[in-house]
Protein backbone atom coordinates (compact mmCIF):
# COMPACT_ATOMS: atom_id res chain seq x y z
CA UNK A 1 0.00 0.00 0.00
CA UNK A 2 0.67 3.47 -0.55
CA UNK A 3 2.41 5.92 2.07
CA UNK A 4 0.00 8.06 4.21
CA UNK A 5 1.73 11.02 2.88
CA UNK A 6 0.82 9.81 -1.43
CA UNK A 7 -2.37 8.81 0.17
CA UNK A 8 -3.01 11.98 1.54
CA UNK A 9 -2.16 13.89 -1.85
CA UNK A 10 -4.43 11.66 -3.62
CA UNK A 11 -7.67 12.07 -1.68
CA UNK A 12 -7.40 15.49 0.32
CA UNK A 13 -6.24 18.92 0.04
CA UNK A 14 -5.55 21.51 2.60
CA UNK A 15 -6.48 25.24 3.15
CA UNK A 16 -3.74 26.71 5.10
CA UNK A 17 -5.12 30.17 4.64
CA UNK A 18 -8.72 29.15 6.51
CA UNK A 19 -8.80 28.30 10.22
CA UNK A 20 -11.76 26.45 12.23
CA UNK A 21 -12.48 26.34 15.39
CA UNK A 22 -13.50 23.16 16.56
CA UNK A 23 -14.36 21.36 19.68
CA UNK A 24 -13.47 17.84 21.49
CA UNK A 25 -15.57 18.15 24.62
CA UNK A 26 -14.39 21.08 26.93
CA UNK A 27 -11.48 21.52 24.76
CA UNK A 28 -10.93 23.48 21.96
CA UNK A 29 -8.56 23.79 19.15
CA UNK A 30 -7.78 25.26 15.57
CA UNK A 31 -7.52 23.32 12.55
CA UNK A 32 -7.22 23.73 9.26
CA UNK A 33 -9.74 23.10 6.37
CA UNK A 34 -9.82 19.84 4.36
CA UNK A 35 -11.58 19.37 1.50
CA UNK A 36 -11.60 16.03 0.18
CA UNK A 37 -11.71 15.25 -3.28
CA UNK A 38 -14.67 13.32 -4.95
CA UNK A 39 -14.61 9.43 -5.29
CA UNK A 40 -13.29 8.15 -9.02
CA UNK A 41 -14.14 4.74 -9.00
CA UNK A 42 -18.12 4.84 -8.50
CA UNK A 43 -18.38 1.41 -9.64
CA UNK A 44 -21.27 -0.91 -8.22
CA UNK A 45 -19.14 -3.75 -8.18
CA UNK A 46 -22.58 -6.02 -8.06
CA UNK A 47 -21.29 -9.23 -8.16
CA UNK A 48 -18.44 -8.08 -5.27
CA UNK A 49 -21.34 -6.59 -2.59
CA UNK A 50 -23.22 -10.19 -3.00
CA UNK A 51 -20.18 -12.18 -2.07
CA UNK A 52 -19.47 -9.60 0.70
CA UNK A 53 -23.15 -9.17 2.20
CA UNK A 54 -23.36 -13.58 2.22
CA UNK A 55 -19.70 -13.66 3.89
CA UNK A 56 -21.07 -10.89 6.28
CA UNK A 57 -24.16 -12.85 7.18
CA UNK A 58 -22.58 -16.31 7.54
CA UNK A 59 -19.75 -15.08 9.42
CA UNK A 60 -21.33 -13.13 11.94
CA UNK A 61 -24.05 -16.03 12.35
CA UNK A 62 -21.32 -18.60 13.09
CA UNK A 63 -19.51 -16.21 15.35
CA UNK A 64 -22.08 -15.69 17.59
CA UNK A 65 -22.77 -19.01 17.92
CA UNK A 66 -19.08 -19.66 18.67
CA UNK A 67 -18.46 -16.84 20.95
CA UNK A 68 -22.05 -16.82 22.78
CA UNK A 69 -20.58 -18.31 25.86
CA UNK A 70 -17.37 -16.09 25.99
CA UNK A 71 -19.66 -12.80 25.37
CA UNK A 72 -21.87 -13.85 28.39
CA UNK A 73 -18.10 -14.45 30.41
CA UNK A 74 -17.20 -10.78 29.21
CA UNK A 75 -20.47 -9.15 30.16
CA UNK A 76 -20.33 -10.54 34.00
CA UNK A 77 -16.68 -9.23 33.85
CA UNK A 78 -17.58 -6.02 33.05
CA UNK A 79 -20.37 -5.58 36.03
CA UNK A 80 -18.29 -6.53 38.00
CA UNK A 81 -15.33 -4.10 37.69
CA UNK A 82 -18.25 -1.19 37.30
CA UNK A 83 -21.08 0.05 37.83
CA UNK A 84 -23.79 0.18 34.97
CA UNK A 85 -25.07 -1.89 32.52
CA UNK A 86 -22.25 -4.75 29.92
CA UNK A 87 -23.58 -3.56 27.16
CA UNK A 88 -24.41 0.00 25.66
CA UNK A 89 -26.21 1.12 22.33
CA UNK A 90 -25.74 5.01 20.28
CA UNK A 91 -26.59 6.01 17.10
CA UNK A 92 -24.88 5.70 14.24
CA UNK A 93 -24.74 6.99 10.69
CA UNK A 94 -24.49 4.07 8.13
CA UNK A 95 -24.79 3.91 4.18
CA UNK A 96 -26.02 6.62 2.85
CA UNK A 97 -26.47 8.40 5.97
CA UNK A 98 -29.29 6.41 7.68
CA UNK A 99 -29.27 6.52 11.12
CA UNK A 100 -29.00 2.68 13.20
CA UNK A 101 -27.97 2.09 16.85
CA UNK A 102 -24.54 -0.12 17.21
CA UNK A 103 -23.91 -2.41 20.23
CA UNK A 104 -21.11 -2.16 21.69
CA UNK A 105 -19.62 -3.96 25.59
CA UNK A 106 -19.37 -1.18 27.47
CA UNK A 107 -15.85 0.04 27.95
CA UNK A 108 -15.76 3.27 29.90
CA UNK A 109 -17.33 4.82 33.05
CA UNK A 110 -21.29 5.54 32.94
CA UNK A 111 -20.52 9.12 33.41
CA UNK A 112 -18.26 9.01 30.39
CA UNK A 113 -19.98 11.48 28.62
CA UNK A 114 -21.81 13.70 31.23
CA UNK A 115 -19.77 16.76 29.76
CA UNK A 116 -21.23 16.11 26.02
CA UNK A 117 -19.99 13.92 23.23
CA UNK A 118 -15.99 13.56 23.17
CA UNK A 119 -13.80 11.80 21.06
CA UNK A 120 -12.34 8.82 22.26
CA UNK A 121 -8.70 8.83 22.59
CA UNK A 122 -5.66 6.03 22.85
CA UNK A 123 -4.64 6.86 26.48
CA UNK A 124 -8.22 8.25 27.55
CA UNK A 125 -8.75 8.55 30.88
CA UNK A 126 -12.49 7.79 31.00
CA UNK A 127 -11.66 4.15 30.22
CA UNK A 128 -12.26 1.35 33.18
CA UNK A 129 -9.83 -1.36 34.04
CA UNK A 130 -11.45 -4.17 31.73
CA UNK A 131 -12.48 -1.54 29.18
CA UNK A 132 -8.82 -1.12 28.46
CA UNK A 133 -8.26 -4.68 27.71
CA UNK A 134 -11.29 -5.17 25.42
CA UNK A 135 -10.25 -1.89 23.82
CA UNK A 136 -6.72 -3.01 23.33
CA UNK A 137 -7.48 -6.96 22.19
CA UNK A 138 -10.78 -5.24 20.10
CA UNK A 139 -13.18 -7.10 22.24
CA UNK A 140 -15.90 -4.25 23.02
CA UNK A 141 -16.45 -4.75 19.42
CA UNK A 142 -18.23 -8.02 18.88
CA UNK A 143 -21.83 -6.90 20.00
CA UNK A 144 -21.56 -5.44 16.51
CA UNK A 145 -21.66 -9.01 15.11
CA UNK A 146 -25.87 -8.29 15.22
CA UNK A 147 -25.53 -5.18 12.97
CA UNK A 148 -23.72 -7.73 10.70
CA UNK A 149 -26.44 -10.13 10.91
CA UNK A 150 -29.21 -7.44 10.35
CA UNK A 151 -27.28 -5.89 7.54
CA UNK A 152 -26.64 -2.41 8.65
CA UNK A 153 -23.23 -2.97 9.54
CA UNK A 154 -20.13 -5.21 7.29
CA UNK A 155 -17.14 -6.89 8.61
CA UNK A 156 -14.89 -4.65 6.66
CA UNK A 157 -15.71 -1.10 5.95
CA UNK A 158 -15.15 2.81 7.11
CA UNK A 159 -15.88 2.43 11.31
CA UNK A 160 -19.31 4.26 11.92
CA UNK A 161 -19.76 7.99 13.53
CA UNK A 162 -22.07 9.39 15.57
CA UNK A 163 -24.52 12.30 13.90
CA UNK A 164 -22.68 14.56 16.39
CA UNK A 165 -19.04 13.71 15.41
CA UNK A 166 -20.34 14.14 11.52
CA UNK A 167 -21.76 18.04 11.99
CA UNK A 168 -18.40 18.70 14.24
CA UNK A 169 -15.79 17.37 11.13
CA UNK A 170 -18.18 18.93 8.52
CA UNK A 171 -16.65 22.10 10.02
CA UNK A 172 -13.21 21.26 9.03
CA UNK A 173 -13.35 18.93 6.67
CA UNK A 174 -15.00 19.48 3.24
CA UNK A 175 -16.49 15.72 2.31
CA UNK A 176 -15.95 13.25 5.39
CA UNK A 177 -19.66 12.10 4.96
CA UNK A 178 -18.30 10.63 1.79
CA UNK A 179 -17.28 7.74 3.47
CA UNK A 180 -21.09 7.00 3.56
CA UNK A 181 -20.94 5.82 0.19
CA UNK A 182 -20.08 2.13 1.52
CA UNK A 183 -22.01 -0.27 4.69
CA UNK A 184 -19.61 0.99 7.85
CA UNK A 185 -17.51 -1.79 9.44
CA UNK A 186 -16.77 -3.51 12.50
CA UNK A 187 -13.07 -3.07 11.20
CA UNK A 188 -11.74 -1.42 8.31
CA UNK A 189 -8.58 0.29 6.83
CA UNK A 190 -8.16 3.21 9.58
CA UNK A 191 -8.11 0.51 12.10
CA UNK A 192 -5.51 -1.33 11.14
CA UNK A 193 -3.45 1.50 10.21
CA UNK A 194 -3.79 3.82 13.39
CA UNK A 195 -6.79 2.88 15.30
CA UNK A 196 -7.79 5.31 18.29
CA UNK A 197 -4.63 7.73 17.65
CA UNK A 198 -6.11 8.79 13.83
CA UNK A 199 -7.17 11.81 13.66
CA UNK A 200 -10.25 12.63 11.66
CA UNK A 201 -8.55 13.83 8.77
CA UNK A 202 -6.73 11.30 8.64
CA UNK A 203 -9.19 8.70 8.93
CA UNK A 204 -10.95 9.97 5.97
CA UNK A 205 -7.98 9.27 3.81
CA UNK A 206 -7.99 5.64 4.84
CA UNK A 207 -11.44 5.27 4.32
CA UNK A 208 -11.52 6.99 0.74
CA UNK A 209 -8.46 4.44 -0.28
CA UNK A 210 -10.77 1.43 0.87
CA UNK A 211 -13.88 2.54 -0.76
CA UNK A 212 -12.04 3.21 -4.29
CA UNK A 213 -10.02 0.37 -4.03
CA UNK A 214 -12.38 -2.52 -2.15
CA UNK A 215 -11.88 -5.78 -3.06
CA UNK A 216 -12.41 -9.21 -2.03
CA UNK A 217 -8.44 -9.66 -1.54
CA UNK A 218 -8.52 -6.49 0.45
CA UNK A 219 -11.14 -6.99 2.89
CA UNK A 220 -9.21 -10.33 3.74
CA UNK A 221 -5.91 -8.84 4.17
CA UNK A 222 -7.71 -6.49 6.54
CA UNK A 223 -9.24 -9.57 8.32
CA UNK A 224 -6.53 -11.20 9.17
CA UNK A 225 -4.23 -8.13 10.37
CA UNK A 226 -7.56 -7.41 12.66
CA UNK A 227 -7.23 -11.16 13.72
CA UNK A 228 -3.00 -10.36 14.16
CA UNK A 229 -3.79 -7.11 16.34
CA UNK A 230 -6.78 -9.31 18.27
CA UNK A 231 -4.05 -11.74 19.28
CA UNK A 232 -0.55 -9.89 19.84
CA UNK A 233 -1.65 -6.73 20.02
CA UNK A 234 0.39 -5.74 17.11
CA UNK A 235 -0.64 -2.03 16.58
CA UNK A 236 -3.49 -1.99 18.87
CA UNK A 237 -5.01 1.36 19.53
Amino acid sequence: MENFDILKEKYISEDAGENIETSKGSDTNIKHRFIVKDIQNTSKKTFYLIVKRCFDFLAAFFALIFLAIPMLIIAIVIKADSKGTALYKQERLGKNGKPFNVLKFRSMRMDAESGGAQWASADDNRVTRVGAFLRKTRLDELPQLICILCGTMSIVGPRPERPVFYNEFDKYIDGFRNRLYVTPGLTGLAQISGGYDLEPEEKIVYDMEYIETRSALLDLKIIFKTAAIVFNHDGAR
